[in-house]
């Protein structure tokens, strides 16, 4: 690997001032404005992708368009997939950014703008990494597809018709996904498991209209505290999910999984301090990463009924909602699930009242088994690439396109990510540090070597 490591430092200038005219394209799927720009940014990807080697095309896909890149000029060796996506958040001055969005500055060591870690950054580390191997080599020790999304940041909602259609194009032996990221800065890591979601929209209806709680009070049941009461039946009071069945295929965590999440160096007061709570909460007997990686919750994320503007209204308000999301975990099912908690809803729903319950989306949970080839091969290469060994850990979110690739295309998929927990993705000054940067790119050479070695016979190397 000395000359493609050679080449990676030597082409540092040629990588980053790609990635800067990449973040300038302001590829916001989620505004319609934006569409050309979405499309100007797949094009870019795609020459880019075309001048390292690779046959592209800027496929369609109902919405905006997907970048196909596939490099197959090693026959007998494992095909590997590359997802990531170019479209980015939305974003805008007045939400706290120190700069604009799409002007990439470099600030103390990493690149401030949209989409520099989520997900352009990560991506290009790819992309740099296979173009370095091409040039110092001629060839990859893998065949290698790359498939990035226009729409990932606005559901996601024409890619897994789009990997249907495309199954025996897209057929790999494993994914890899750097959507995710590191631990904690310096701390790199394999991300194994991802939890599901089911997400709901309840209303309660009572009476035709607002009524005056002075002439009505007493006299009807009020929506408003019919759903009060319908949800907080969803707890006990210890704080566990109070629905029958809520827990019954829930898989349990192995020894190794919890001594090893104890090793990791996680600061709960840190935690506390930076969401500015006296206590964190949660279900008794597990940790609070447990909790948040590997136990199921059920948790209210909108509230509403009623008059809620300035001064006093006295109604009894025709109707009253709620959005709930369940995180799931192995091997829960996000159908069972919705049904479980839309069963205890109807049954908590008094007299003189109606629920309607609306199932908005909902992913599966995916769990890679943590000694597969892939997952070993891609912990050899971040070792090399970051200059440490990576910790194996899970993700709290859920990933809805991990599942599908492995329902769809039979394949392990690998979370690979390069950065860093304090990136700001999503939120204002989104940064992507250069050295997560380079280790990123370091990284991605040696997987392909890693991958290409964990099966050495051409079989499956799941």
């Amino acid at each position: 690997m000395k000359e493609v490591l050679e080449r990676i430092d030597a082409s540092r200038g040629q990588t980053l001032d790609e990635l800067l005219a990449w973040l300038r394209i302001p590829s916001v799927s989620a505004d319609p404005d934006r569409a050309g720009d979405v499309d100007r940014a797949a094009r870019w990807l795609a020459d880019r992708l075309s001048r390292a080697g690779f046959t592209t095309e800027v496929a369609p896909t109902g919405g905006h368009p997907a970048v196909v890149a596939e490099w197959r000029g090693a026959p007998g060796a494992p095909t590997v997939l590359v997802y990531g996506h170019y479209d980015v958040q939305p974003a805008d001055p007045a939400d706290g950014w120190t700069g604009a969005p799409f002007e990439p500055e470099i600030r103390q060591g990493a690149i401030v703008a949209r989409g520099a870690t989520d997900d352009k950054g990560q991506v290009s580390c790819h992309v740099a990494g296979a173009r370095a191997v091409l040039e110092a080599r001629g060839a990859l020790p893998v065949n290698l597809v790359f498939l990035v999304e226009g729409e990932e940041e606005s559901g996601s909602d024409h890619l897994e018709p789009f990997v249907t259609a495309n199954r025996h194009r897209l057929a790999c032996d494993a994914v890899v996904v750097s959507d995710s990221g590191q631990f904690a800065a310096g701390v790199p890591a394999i991300t194994y498991g991802l939890r599901g979601l089911v997400y709901l929209e309840v209303t309660v209806q009572g009476p035709s209209r607002d009524l005056h709680s002075g002439s009505f009070g007493g006299a009807v049941v009020n929506p408003a505290n019919a759903l009060a009461g319908m949800l907080a039946a969803l707890h006990d009071p210890a704080g566990k999910v109070a629905v029958p069945g809520f827990y019954d295929d829930v898989r349990p965590l192995e020894a190794w999984e919890r001594a090893q999440f104890a090793a990791l160096p996680f600061d709960e007061a840190a935690l506390r301090a930076d969401l500015g709570v006296g206590a964190l909460g949660g279900e008794a007997g597990y940790t609070t990463l447990e909790r948040l990686w590997a136990r199921p919750t059920l948790d209210v994320n909108g509230l509403w009924g009623g008059y809620t503007g300035a001064g006093a209204k006295t109604v009894i308000p025709a109707e009253a909602s709620a959005k709930l999301s369940c995180r799931l975990v192995p091997d829960q099912d996000p159908d069972q699930v919705a049904g479980a908690v839309e069963a205890r809803l109807r049954d908590a729903c008094p007299a003189g009242c109606a629920v309607d319950v609306r199932r908005l989306h909902g992913a599966r949970p995916v769990l890679v088994p943590a000694d597969a080839p892939a997952v070993r091969a891609a912990r050899t290469a971040v070792a090399k690439g970051f200059g440490t060994d990576p910790v194996l850990i899970r993700e709290g979110g859920s990933i809805p396109v991990v599942e599908a690739f492995q329902r769809l295309l039979g394949a392990p998929v690998v979370l690979v990510g390069f950065g860093r927990p304090d990136d700001r993705a999503h939120g204002p000054d989104e940064r992507f540090h250069l050295d997560d940067l380079w280790a990123g790119v370091r990284t991605s050479a040696h997987l392909w070597e890693a991958l290409a070695e964990a099966d050495p016979a051409g079989s499956a190397i799941y």
